[in-house]
């Protein structure tokens, strides 16, 4: 793990309160894998005190720059958005475990901001290798759908209500490729209830599956015990989010309905 400033080379508002950053951090970037994180200070005052947790979206490890994608859900992320480029920013990573890159067709489950983390992992296999489902609320919340068309054999849309391809869930249509279609991995980063359709599909056709949590975190190196979920192994009853995680092979963890 690196600690330090690191300077903004892009800040750019996207869709839905959302924002992409591009940071130029080589410090990072030749650590950091597909999966991980970055935590981040939202201001030099240290109010809100607690840093924020944000996905790394994209390494380019020529440059040495990292992306990372966030929405403007409260006064932290808040403050983060009115940062320009040419600032600098505090922040600690790469942290947590990433994607084990195996699987020679891989399929890639996102929903909402739960894309953000697949592009690292699309760009870690041959280009066109990956399929990848993109899911939201409506067509407003999709985010950056050219970049996935650009590193994968096939990008699906699914949104809610019908505004953009299919009508309804990410894993809904996920299952329904696989009556005409092979996958040897899944991969899915989301919210709770579309990881545990994604977990009970993966044990159903019985192909491995990494599923990438998202959950509030304080320290972001274990110590708080903040992010605790529940395990599967009743030999170690709790998992860490941020330190055993935030990315787990889907027989790990119990996600309770």
């Amino acid at each position: 793990m690196w600690h330090g400033c690191v300077s903004i080379i892009e800040q750019q508002a996207l869709p839905c309160d959302c924002f992409r950053m591009v940071l130029a951090a080589p410090e990072v970037v030749v650590l950091a894998k597909p999966g991980q994180f970055v935590h981040v200070r939202c201001s030099d005052d240290y109010d809100p005190l607690l840093r924020r947790p944000i996905s790394i979206n994209r390494l380019d490890k020529a440059a040495g720059q990292l992306t990372i994608l966030y929405k403007v859900l409260g006064r932290g992320t808040a403050q983060l958005a009115r940062l320009r480029a040419g600032q600098q920013l505090d922040i600690m990573g790469p942290l947590g475990n990433g994607f084990t890159i195996q699987g020679e067709k891989p399929l890639l489950i996102g929903g909402g901001l739960g894309t953000a983390p697949l592009l690292a992992l699309a760009d870690a296999f041959a280009p066109g290798t990956p399929t990848m489902i993109m899911g939201a609320q409506n067509e407003g919340g999709l985010i950056r759908q050219q970049e996935f068309e650009d590193c994968c054999c096939a990008l699906h849309i699914a949104t809610n209500d019908g505004s953009a391809g299919y009508c309804g869930h990410a894993p809904v249509l996920a299952e329904a490729l696989f009556t005409g279609q092979h996958f040897d991995m899944i991969y899915a980063c989301g919210p709770e209830p579309m990881l545990r359709y994604v977990q009970k599909m993966a044990e159903k056709f019985a192909i491995p599956c990494q599923i990438s949590l998202e959950e509030f975190m304080a320290c972001g190196v274990g110590a708080c015990l903040g992010c605790t979920c529940k395990a599967a192994d009743s030999s170690k009853p709790y998992q860490k989010v941020c330190t055993d995680g935030p990315v787990f092979w889907s027989g790990e963890v119990c996600l309770d309905d």
